[in-house]
C-alpha cells in the first residue's frame, strides 16, 4: 500500500532523534575493559616502591615488566612526551611502542613532528582516529565549534575525538606511559611516577618525569637534540587541537593555553583526569 510522504517537520524530528541516539551511544559506551595485574605488583605500586627511582630506571622497569603490552601515549604537542620517547629508544628500541590520537583538528606543525620522529627513530606510530559517524552526528547537531559554547559540549567533543579512540588504543595494553608532571597544572598536582589507573580499567600508568622541572625537561631536549613541536618556540608550551590552543602569557602556567576560556579546574580532556559526563567537569 502506498504510504503518504511525511511532512518536513516530521522528517527533521526523526533526524534529530537519530542524532541524539548516536550521541547518547557515544557518551554511554562501556568503560575501559579491566586488566588483570598481579596482586603483588599492585601492592608495590600502592606502597610507593617506585617513587624514588629516577626516570630511566622507572622506564626500564616498566618496559621489562610489561612489553609488548605497554606503549607511550604521545600527543606530539608536549616536550615531555618527546623526552620519554627518546629515553625509551635508548633503553629498549624494540619495545618502544608509541600511539597517538589524531582528532582531525591538529596543527600542521604536529603532523610535521610525527614525520620527523618516524624518520629519526625508525618507529611505527600507531595512529587512532575518532569514529566518523560519531563526529558527523556531533557536528550536525552542535556545530563545528561546539566546544566554545559550554564545558559540557567541549567535553563531549573531547569524548568523541579523544576518549573513545583511546579505548581502542588500549585494547591490548596492560600499562601505558604519559608525560604528566605535577607542576603542569592544578589538575595534575597529585600525579605519581607509577599509578593504578582506575579510570582506565586498572591498568598501570607510568609517569616517569614526575619530579622533573620544566628546566630539566628542556635541558634534556637541548643536550640530546630531541625533536619537538615547532610551536613551542612560538609561545606554546603544550599543543593540542588548533581551535583549543593558544600561546600563553608570561606568568601563566604551562597549560593555560589549553581551553583558555574555561575555569582552570575543568581544563582536562578526560584522558588523564575524569570529568562528569553531564556535569561541570570541576
Amino acid at each position: 500500500m502506498y504510504a503518504p510522504a511525511l511532512p518536513l517537520s516530521a522528517i527533521r524530528a526523526m533526524k534529530r532523534t537519530v542524532v541524539n541516539v548516536a550521541l547518547a551511544e557515544t557518551a554511554t559506551e562501556s568503560p575501559f575493559p579491566e586488566v588483570a595485574i598481579p596482586a603483588g605488583l599492585l601492592e608495590q605500586v600502592r606502597a610507593g616502591r617506585f617513587e624514588d627511582w629516577p626516570a630511566d630506571q622507572v622506564l626500564s622497569w616498566a618496559l621489562d615488566t610489561f612489553a609488548p603490552r605497554i606503549a607511550l601515549s604521545a600527543s606530539f604537542g608536549s616536550v615531555e612526551g618527546m623526552v620519554i620517547l627518546d629515553m625509551m629508544h635508548k633503553l629498549r628500541p624494540q619495545a618502544a611502542r608509541v600511539f597517538t590520537l589524531d582528532t582531525g583538528r591538529l596543527f600542521q606543525e604536529t603532523y610535521e613532528l610525527m614525520d620527523r620522529v618516524r624518520a629519526r627513530y625508525q618507529i611505527e606510530i600507531e595512529v587512532y582516529f575518532p569514529q566518523p559517524e560519531a563526529v558527523e552526528a556531533m557536528v550536525r547537531q552542535y556545530g563545528l565549534n561546539l566546544f566554545y559554547d559550554s564545558v559540557a559540549l567541549r567535553q563531549k567533543c573531547c569524548g568523541v575525538r579523544k576518549v573513545e579512540p583511546l579505548k581502542r588504543a588500549m585494547r591490548d595494553l596492560d600499562a601505558w606511559i604519559a608525560g604528566l608532571r605535577p607542576e603542569q597544572s592544578v589538575t595534575r598536582r597529585d600525579v605519581r611516577k607509577v599509578e593504578i589507573d582506575d579510570l582506565h580499567g586498572g591498568r598501570i600508568k607510568i609517569n616517569p618525569l614526575v619530579g622533573w622541572s620544566k628546566d630539566e625537561v628542556w635541558a634534556y631536549v637541548n643536550q640530546y637534540n630531541v625533536p619537538v613541536n615547532a610551536l613551542h618556540a612560538q609561545g606554546f608550551p603544550t599543543v593540542g587541537c588548533l581551535p583549543c590552543t593558544r600561546a600563553i602569557e608570561p606568568g601563566e602556567d604551562e597549560r593555560a593555553g589549553r581551553w583558555w576560556w574555561e575555569h582552570v579546574a575543568s581544563r582536562e580532556c578526560g584522558l588523564h583526569v575524569e570529568y562528569e559526563e553531564q556535569g561541570s567537569g570541576i
